[in-house]
């Protein structure tokens, strides 16, 4: 080495230095965000909700703005999907309420029959030590205040959850009415070297968003039809409630459909017996082929093709991280940054089309 140099550094240490600060730096905006949505998550989760209702309702908007004012259209669309919505709440809610006292019934049918189940091998338990009905009675006797404090507190979190579906119905109106113009005046307010990345970037993360939101409705739709079919056809009760059960458990890949098949095959055991739960349980083994197979390749094919490894972290570090809130984002949000960072490395720094014209 000659005096007054300096010692040379490896090329691949450098680069991989170069690399280690700046995700370091990612990281700690990313934390950063985080950290801040977390203390307003209620307003991330509406403007996720505002997002996800324009996904859905933006091309039958856009089709009714070709006979009407737009604002007209966006109030049309909001209150026929509100009716919707609504009319399914209240067909679910007459559902329960006509079948509660034979569900109330057959499920005590079932753990009886349960018992004796158990009490015959291969189990040969002690069903008198159990005593299922007479613990479950003395559990709630216990810790009645225990639940009824739950119930205050689950009333408390029903107040915020309505707050935040105002919010975020509210927030889908002007994103339905002028979407594009408020992003292309945010991008305005940007340096002008970057406009063109961010537009890029902007109308990658929409296409994304909107292939997977329209694309897992299919995908949940699907499930609920052929879950509400099933389970009527045997005869299981609530089959309208646990379709909508399934419904809104498909929002979690890979996850929430056996979860919700699970609840189905406990009320069939306890209802209809083993031999029905038998079959609701292969239902568990066939929907997850078609889902797995056929509709999830097609909602990623419209979207971000996702290795189902990477979907399999995603929801399971978004759980970790939000609860069945982060379960449900995580997907979509690792879709959106993919997208992203695809888009803006193929285009390799060239200028965004032209945007189309706004409605």
């Amino acid at each position: 080495m000659q005096p007054g140099t300096s010692p040379s550094v490896y090329p691949l240490l450098r680069r991989t230095a170069a690399y280690a600060w700046r995700l370091l730096a990612v990281g700690a905006v990313v934390y950063a965000v985080f950290a801040v949505l977390g203390q307003f998550h209620e307003i991330g989760v509406a403007v996720f909700l505002g997002l996800v209702v324009t996904a859905l309702l933006r091309p039958l908007v856009d089709l009714m703005d070709r006979v009407m004012p737009r604002p007209l259209a966006v109030a049309s669309a909001l209150l026929g999907s509100a009716v919707v919505a609504l009319g399914v709440l209240v067909l679910v809610g007459e559902a329960v309420a006509g079948e509660s006292t034979t569900l109330v019934r057959e499920f005590r049918d079932g753990v009886g029959r349960i018992e004796d189940w158990l009490k015959r091998p291969p189990f040969r338990l002690d069903v008198a030590a159990l005593n299922i009905q007479d613990k479950v009675a003395e559990f709630i006797a216990t810790h009645r205040a225990d639940l009824v404090s739950t119930a205050l507190s689950n009333a408390r979190r029903l107040v915020s959850l309505l707050t935040t579906v105002a919010l975020g119905l509210f927030c889908s109106v002007f994103f339905l009415q002028s979407g594009h113009r408020q992003w292309v005046w945010v991008t305005e307010q940007l340096p002008a070297s970057t406009r063109a990345s961010v537009m890029l970037g902007g109308r990658a993360a929409w296409r994304s968003f909107t292939g997977y939101t329209r694309g897992i409705v299919l995908v949940a739709a699907t499930n609920a039809i052929l879950v509400g079919v099933a389970l009527a056809l045997l005869g299981v009760p609530l089959a309208v409630p646990l379709a909508l059960l399934e419904f809104a458990a498909a929002f979690v890949p890979l996850i929430g459909s056996p979860i919700a098949l699970a609840v189905a095959t406990v009320v069939a055991l306890a209802s209809q017996g083993p031999l029905v739960a038998a079959v609701v349980l292969g239902l568990i083994v066939v929907i997850g082929q078609i889902e797995g197979h056929l509709l999830h390749p097609l909602v990623m094919s419209w979207a971000v093709r996702l290795h189902p490894l990477v979907v399999a972290v995603s929801v399971v570090a978004g759980a970790i991280a939000a609860g069945v809130v982060g379960a449900v984002v995580a997907v979509p949000f690792v879709s959106v940054i993919w997208s992203v960072f695809t888009a803006l490395r193929e285009d390799g720094g060239a200028p965004a089309p032209d945007p189309p014209p706004d409605r």
